[in-house]
């Protein structure tokens, strides 16, 4: 890969208030994500969510479920270092239209009767961390500057 193209990939124009919307919308993103892998907080694990995947058109379930599971953890977990925050920001900005177009959409605007505001958030602080990268207070920061 050319320095240019790495550059592109760990560079950042943000300064340090991208580390106030990674770190939380990270969490979040790993903690659902972490419902749909392993169970945890209250979630299904693979073969619930894959059951409840299927149900909806999404098939093989299983497989949704681990694709899902694993765009929201990993990616959550990449967006609170701050590592590689642009190729996770796009895996969860595919999440999220997903969520929307295909979960919440049919449900209205807001969360009270299961509708898209929430997934529309979250689609958002990814775009954005997508266009300005990790900013100043990440490991992607540090990746470019030796780059540099």
């Amino acid at each position: 890969m050319s320095n240019a193209t790495l550059q592109k990939i760990f560079g950042t124009n943000a300064g340090f208030g991208a580390l106030a919307l990674r770190v939380p919308v990270g969490i979040i993103f790993a903690a659902h994500g972490a419902q749909k892998l392993f169970g945890w907080f209250g979630g299904y694990g693979l073969e619930g969510t894959g059951g409840w995947m299927e149900s909806i058109g999404l098939a093989p379930g299983v497989l949704m479920a681990f694709l899902a599971g694993a765009a929201e953890f990993f990616g959550g977990l990449a967006l609170v270092f701050g590592v590689l925050t642009r190729p996770a920001a796009v895996t969860l900005i595919i999440a999220m239209l997903v969520a929307i177009f295909k979960v919440h959409v049919a449900n209205g605007f807001f969360m009270s009767t299961n509708g898209y505001e929430f997934a529309l958030a979250l689609l958002a602080a990814s775009v954005s961390l997508l266009f300005s990268g990790a900013g100043k207070a990440s490991i992607d920061a540090m990746i470019a500057q030796k780059l540099n």
